[in-house]
């Protein structure tokens, strides 16, 4: 009867919980203590609740008894199908009462409201920081301990997180499944797809606090403010010389290895560098890009136009 009155009798003293039925709060209780009461027959975990044992049990088995009938999607749990069930008729019912905001889960809804109040309950026992989902503490853990669980079925590396292995996989099927709308362009990973697609729209949102440079990529914001400061994080161990991005550092040590990568299509010719190449490939085609804006001269190379520049300013040229 108390279904349909939905009476609730049976409170718990620790939090404002109350339950129809005695056993449900009994179940509850242990939530608050840490008591888990039901084990798994195959494996070491344990439960506060009978239901919670046997949801588990079917990840074992891979029993899936609640089966979507417009899909053929199915689910060990019936609260699983229900919310499954929204992503075909986009009921949305748990409404955010700060912002626009709706989502079908109550935990979708739980972490969103989280993002208003900057709650992050999952706390780092090595360091400071904190994180709103748990599976974020998980990986962040791994870069204390340097723990690299996940292998590479095809070679020998090792990686810390279960994406960085699924994008190295890709390195060697070669698969791009991120592809641009307006080119050929294809990526294997989406934040690359997002970068490319600023290059088509000119957008560069990541600026710089010290001068009026602006950049598509944050990564190149960060070498650029290297340029302010003069850090030089990339250091070369044959010799002296650093360098404030990857680029340069790479590009640098193909003159102590002799590696030429670069190679032109029309000749023998090779170079470290790919502008040296594009350079070179102009040499073949005869074209002039760099082109004079005070009389028809035109070059090949753009320290050319810069030398010729300075005829116009009577500048005096050294040989």
């Amino acid at each position: 009867m108390m279904t349909h009155t939905g009476e609730k009798p049976f409170k718990c003293v620790l939090c404002a919980a109350a339950f129809s039925e005695k056993c449900a709060l009994k179940y509850h209780k242990m939530t608050h203590s840490g008591e888990k009461l039901f084990k798994c027959d195959l494996c070491n975990a344990g439960f506060s609740g009978k239901n919670t044992l046997k949801y588990h049990v079917m990840t074992h088995t891979g029993e899936k008894p609640f089966k979507c009938d417009l899909c053929i999607a199915a689910f060990s749990r019936m609260d699983a199908l229900k919310y499954h069930m929204r992503t075909h008729t986009g009921e949305k019912p748990f409404k955010c009462d700060l912002c626009n905001a709706a989502f079908a889960g109550k935990t979708a809804h739980k972490y969103h409201m989280m993002m208003h109040t900057g709650e992050k309950p999952f706390h780092c026992e090595m360091c400071d920081k904190s994180f709103l989902h748990k599976n974020n503490l998980n990986q962040h853990v791994v870069t204390h301990t340097g723990e690299k669980p996940f292998q590479c079925d095809l070679c020998d590396s090792y990686f810390s997180r279960k994406t960085s292995l699924k994008r190295h996989m890709m390195s060697h099927t070669g698969e791009k499944p991120f592809k641009c709308d307006l080119c050929d362009a294809a990526f294997s990973r989406k934040c690359d797809l997002k970068y490319h697609e600023m290059t088509h729209t000119g957008e560069k949102p990541f600026k710089c606090d010290l001068c009026h440079a602006s950049y598509s990529e944050k990564s190149a914001l960060k070498y650029h403010v290297m340029t302010h400061t003069g850090e030089k994080p990339f250091k070369c161990g044959l010799c002296d010389a650093a360098f404030s991005g990857m680029t340069g550092f790479k590009q640098h040590m193909m003159t102590h290895t002799g590696e030429k990568p670069f190679e032109c299509d029309l000749c023998d010719a090779a170079f470290s560098q790919k502008q040296s190449l594009k350079q070179h490939v102009l040499t073949h085609t005869g074209e002039k890009p760099f082109k004079c804006d005070l009389c028809d001269a035109a070059f090949s190379r753009k320290n050319r136009l810069n030398r010729h520049m300075a005829t116009h300013n009577g500048e005096a040229i050294q040989v």
